[in-house]
């Protein structure tokens, strides 16, 4: 089994010795996957320890592993990538969350919620936006967490994987316009 070299992950490791951490590497890549209960001290962390000083949060996204091949901790991942601009270093932290109601409706999950870092980078406001509209996972303590690209009553989640590729009833009144009547 071979080892992970990255030099951020024994600092992590010696901060929160009580965390279970795993950690991967993928073409040059590593992914440092954190329980969703202590996501935000290990975010305040690397941001504030001047050893890790990641002071770029490039993205916050979610992925919904329904229907993955491999074995997942969870079903949906809400992943950070993170920049240190000094050290030219990159690392990218996951967090796993498993849902314990019907994906396939509209009903808020209690299990489908994450602490929020717009107080570490602001700029994750509208990234943890584009997450809630589209795959359902709120943000605890989001300064203003509501839809960002569909309308407040839209009924569902469109990237969860069980959401139905036609939509729920949107298309269907819709008049088709061809060539002949346009």
């Amino acid at each position: 089994m071979a080892t992970l070299d990255h030099p951020t992950l024994p600092i992590i490791k010696a901060a929160f010795p009580e965390v279970r951490f795993k950690a991967a590497e993928f073409r040059g890549q590593t992914t440092l996957v954190v329980p969703s209960e202590r996501l935000h001290d290990v975010m305040r962390s690397l941001r504030d320890d001047p050893r890790c000083a990641y002071d770029y949060l490039v993205d916050v996204t979610a992925v919904d592993y329904l229907g993955y091949p491999a074995e997942q901790p969870g079903r949906f991942a809400v992943v950070y990538p993170l920049a240190s601009v000094a050290d030219a270093r990159r690392l990218v932290v996951k967090t796993y969350l498993d849902p314990s109601i019907d994906t396939g409706g509209n009903a808020e999950d209690p299990a489908l919620v994450v602490d929020s870092v717009t107080d570490i980078w602001p700029g994750a406001e509208w990234p943890e936006r584009e997450v809630y509209d589209m795959f359902g996972i709120r943000f605890r303590n989001h300064p203003d967490l509501r839809r960002i690209l569909l309308w407040k009553d839209y009924p569902g989640h469109p990237l969860r994987k069980d959401y139905p590729l036609r939509g729920r009833g949107e298309r269907e009144h819709y008049v088709q316009v061809n060539r002949d009547s346009a």
